[in-house]
């Protein structure tokens, strides 16, 4: 979830007056954080890992809001052993939430890649150590009635204080103060509460306005929460086959797969954190695991459009609804978004034409950065950044000793959730430059999760060892994000992506160096020298003289991922949509109801735990592994 502190958090009305103090002492902690360590240089390659799980009552299938119980147990470990425990557990947004990573980092690839699948393992087994006998855990996405009626234990009433939502209760946010406070902020910075609205699956017998009609019981023009316009029949929440949804938990309820890579230096980092921008909307629809929301099928494969909207704090100013007064800027993403510009390096390879979006940043960070001998591109990423306000500040650390501290900066930084996310060095730490790859949707099993894990770490080395270019304009990222949300698209569409990925010294015009292909194509390739991502890890794996344990591995997870890119493995999405789709109980007019839900929550729990075993989403059973 990003940066967590102790204390006591401001409402926004009493947090306005600091907005200023924090950013400006911000921009000083990043200065002193780039001056003590853009010389660093950490030789070992270490990485790791962050699972999201659920927690559910497998009696009746509902969501249990105590999950900061069992966390609460989890991390008494931790306090005991801090520098030998196992595995770390931190809180999630919601209350059904737990975080599991491991308790070190991994140190470069080799054996260290057989720990992955046995640590994800553990961590099942250390949860479950602390759940009562109805109880279980499940990596799943998204819970698919989440916002129904009556689906948490215990039950909570919603329309609560601090969400105002007509679909959740206050009870799913994590106790913590710092998820109701980001929660209240967001929806009073940007005037009322969240507005998302994402398209539903039109099935057969689906009426056009059925949200609507189970929301408000009458079809649009209804009353947009998001800009209080009743009547306005053009907002997004008054289309036919909409699903609506109005609260934080909503997107930030959705689990995820991440991964965070530590380089050598920050030069290396920079070139990591670039070519992993274009990679990150192919992992985003390689991934899909999320189709059903609020009891509805939907038509798209992904949470992050969700998320996205979930945490837009933009209000009308800087939505470009009217004119400037009160806000700097007009922007044009939410906070959680891809990323807006590449940071460059010292690598060829940038060409500054790639930078084809209208950044729009904070000049006056800019020029102080540029001042203390930041160079434009870092300058300009961080100023960029700084042009949100921080969401949650804590009143007893408002002055804070710039020199020893970063709290101010990770308030600005922390809650920029891009699709990769550069990572200075904390103070006084050991710990170097790090890029967080963040767009993953989790999977149902271990194999699975590990697969993709594994396939990311080897990508970063071979992007450092092989220099690997995957530019093309920021602007095609961003297409290429908008794609990865569509029904099925791992399979049906095409995503922008460079010719050659060998060329570090491209010339001429940049509209020749990429081109539409479909995943299968990016992952195993065209043909001829064309090899495909599969063809050039493969290769690359060849040159590390692996063990044959470690290859074996390597290889199933490499086999899996190839066959999913191809469509031989359905995609969590998909597999989800067809065990609705021929459900008896389903009446093909998108609703999921409880008895669909508890009979594929069972399945997941059935899959996850090794009771059934299914090929159409697990590949063939030799091609697995069960540590």
């Amino acid at each position: 979830m990003g940066f967590i502190a102790e204390g006591n958090t401001l409402a926004w009305e009493d947090s306005i007056k600091y907005l200023e103090y924090i950013r400006e002492h911000g921009v000083i902690q990043l200065l002193n954080i780039i001056k003590n360590n853009k010389d660093r240089v950490t030789e070992d390659f270490k990485w790791g890992d962050e699972v999201e799980y659920i927690l559910i009552n497998n009696d009746n299938y509902k969501l249990k809001l105590r999950a900061n119980e069992v966390l609460d147990l989890l991390m008494l470990e931790e306090k005991r052993n801090p520098t030998t425990v196992e595995h770390l557990w931190r809180p999630e947004y919601g209350r059904f939430m737990i975080e599991g990573t491991p308790g070190s980092p991994y140190v470069g690839l080799g054996k260290q890649l057989l720990r992955i699948q046995s640590s994800l393992k553990s961590r099942r087994e250390n949860v479950e150590k602390h759940l009562k006998p109805n109880e279980s855990i499940l990596t799943i996405t998204s819970y698919p009635r989440m916002g129904c009626k009556n689906f948490t234990e215990p039950q909570g009433e919603v329309k609560g204080p601090i969400a105002e939502s007509k679909f959740l209760p206050d009870t799913v946010i994590n106790p913590h103060f710092r998820f109701s406070t980001l929660t209240a902020n967001i929806r009073k910075r940007r005037g009322g509460t969240v507005s998302i609205n994402i398209p539903m699956y039109k099935d057969k017998n689906t009426p056009e306005y059925l949200d609507q009609m189970a929301t408000y019981e009458r079809v649009p023009p209804i009353l947009d929460d998001s800009d209080h316009s009743f009547g306005d029949i053009s907002s997004p929440s008054n289309q036919p086959f909409n699903i609506y949804m109005d609260a934080m938990g909503f997107g930030m309820g959705c689990c995820c797969l991440q991964t965070t890579f530590q380089l050598p230096t920050i030069d290396d980092a920079r070139t990591v954190y670039d070519q992993l921008a274009p990679i990150s909307p192919i992992m985003l629809s390689l991934t899909a695991a999320s189709s059903i929301f609020k009891g509805y099928l939907a038509d798209i494969d992904a949470r992050w459009t969700i998320i996205s909207q979930s945490v837009d704090d933009r209000n009308k100013e800087e939505l470009g609804k009217i004119p400037l007064n009160n806000n700097k800027f007009v922007i044009n993403k939410s906070r959680y978004d891809s990323i807006d510009c590449y940071i460059g390096s010292k690598s060829k390879s940038f060409r500054s034409e790639y930078n084809d979006l209208d950044l729009v940043y904070d000049k006056d960070v800019y020029q102080k950065l540029i001042e203390n001998g930041v160079d434009s591109l870092l300058s300009k990423h961080f100023a960029h950044l700084f042009i949100r306000d921080p969401l949650v500040i804590y009143s007893d650390k408002v002055e804070i000793d710039n020199e020893k501290n970063t709290d101010h900066f990770e308030n600005i930084q922390s809650t920029n959730w891009q699709t990769v996310r550069f990572k200075p060095p904390p103070p006084s730490s050991s710990i170097g430059w790090r890029v967080e790859l963040r767009p993953m949707e989790v999977q149902l099993t271990d194999f699975q999760n590990s697969a993709f894990v594994v396939f990311s770490a080897i990508l970063v080395k071979a992007i450092q060892d092989l220099k690997l270019n995957f530019y093309i304009p920021i602007t095609k990222v961003d297409e290429n994000l908008k794609t990865a949300h569509r029904r099925a698209s791992v399979v049906n569409d095409k995503f922008y992506f460079r010719k050659n990925i060998y060329n570090n010294t491209p010339n001429g015009s940049i509209e020749n160096e990429y081109e539409l292909m479909t995943i299968n194509e990016i992952f195993n390739g065209k043909g001829g020298d064309n090899k495909g991502l599969i063809g050039v890890i493969r290769d690359y794996i060849s040159t590390l003289d692996f063990d044959i344990e470690t290859t074996e591995l390597v290889n199933k997870y490499i086999k899996f991922i190839s066959k999913r890119a191809s469509g031989e493995i359905k995609s969590i999405s998909t597999w989800t949509r067809e065990f609705v789709q021929n459900h008896p109980a389903y009446n093909h007019d998108s609703i999921v109801n409880d008895e669909i839900q508890a009979d594929y929550l069972q399945r997941c729990l059935d899959i996850s735990n090794g009771t059934i075993y299914d090929s159409s989403i697990q590949g063939e059973k030799e091609d697995y592994y069960n540590c």
